[in-house]
């Protein structure tokens, strides 16, 4: 069964200087993608409230999470979230822990997202949000089954904030930085006999010289051409349950058209038959 496109163009999750162009860069991949097979998720037009949560726009973070869940209900087989930020990810995340509760999520991202709203040093739940998956987050913004540590392997990680280095202390994640996925080894051990994966994929995990737009950039990321070799790779030991694409961030639909082929290969490495 093909696979189902679910854009989320939503900006609230990041707090940086280039939020906006968030849903300028989800819009500019669903002009690639085929219309047929495509839903879009409605997104606030206004920031949104915290509500003494301590995470900013947390009202329509919760407003978008809902209407995501309900679009990914009615998808059926192989979804891949199209964002915005990485916040995007937890619906669809939730959707395949619910399909099988054992499902490793392999995190590529410059960034492990494991704050919660008492260490974050911005309060943008994009950083927050794996640390919801594995249950601590706020009300609505964790899901029923959390996510173990056991079965999260977080890829190309280079930039962790003091909170979510104590975190990783004792956590029992796997962590794989980016000399250790010059080939695909490492990984395939990591999965060990894992059956049904999970892709999420931050574009910050790319190297900034591969990809320009770019939410946070960081430098000595993976390439596109090493990212789609492990994508290659881990299809050949487990089956993907669903893909997230998040954090471009356009400075122009001049700079999109630029990094768009690099982007649709990767959504080609994931939905290749």
């Amino acid at each position: 069964m093909a696979a189902t496109f679910v854009v989320i163009p939503q900006w609230q999750g990041s707090v940086s200087a280039r939020a906006m162009r968030l849903a300028d860069g989800a819009d500019a991949i669903r002009g690639d993608l085929p219309a047929s097979a495509t839903r879009v998720v409605e997104v606030p037009v206004g920031a949104g409230e915290a509500l003494g949560t301590g995470v900013h726009r947390y009202s329509s973070l919760l407003r978008v999470a809902e209407h995501a869940r309900e679009e990914l209900a009615a998808v059926a087989g192989q979804a891949v979230v199209i964002g915005g930020d990485c916040a995007v990810t937890l619906p669809a995340i939730e959707r395949a822990l619910a399909t099988d509760a054992d499902t490793t999520v392999l995190w590529f991202d410059a960034h492990p997202d494991l704050n919660t709203a008492e260490t974050s040093p911005s309060g943008a739940f994009g950083g927050m949000v794996l640390r919801a998956l594995l249950g601590d987050g706020p009300e609505g913004l964790v899901p029923s089954t959390p996510l173990s540590p056991a079965r999260v392997v977080l890829c190309g990680v280079r930039d962790i904030d003091p909170g979510e280095e104590e975190y990783l202390q004792n956590a029992g994640i796997t962590l794989l930085d980016v000399d250790q996925l010059t080939d695909a080894d490492a990984l395939l051990a990591a999965l060990g006999d894992t059956s049904s994966v999970y892709l999420h994929i931050d574009l910050d995990v790319l190297d900034p010289a591969t990809i320009a737009g770019l939410d946070y950039p960081m430098p000595f990321g993976l390439s596109v051409e090493s990212l789609t070799a492990l994508i290659a790779a881990v299809k050949g030991r487990a089956s993907v349950l669903g893909a997230t694409i998040a954090g471009f961030a356009p400075a122009s639909p001049a700079d999109a058209a630029d990094d768009l082929p690099s982007i649709l290969r990767i959504i080609g490495a994931i939905t290749r038959g």
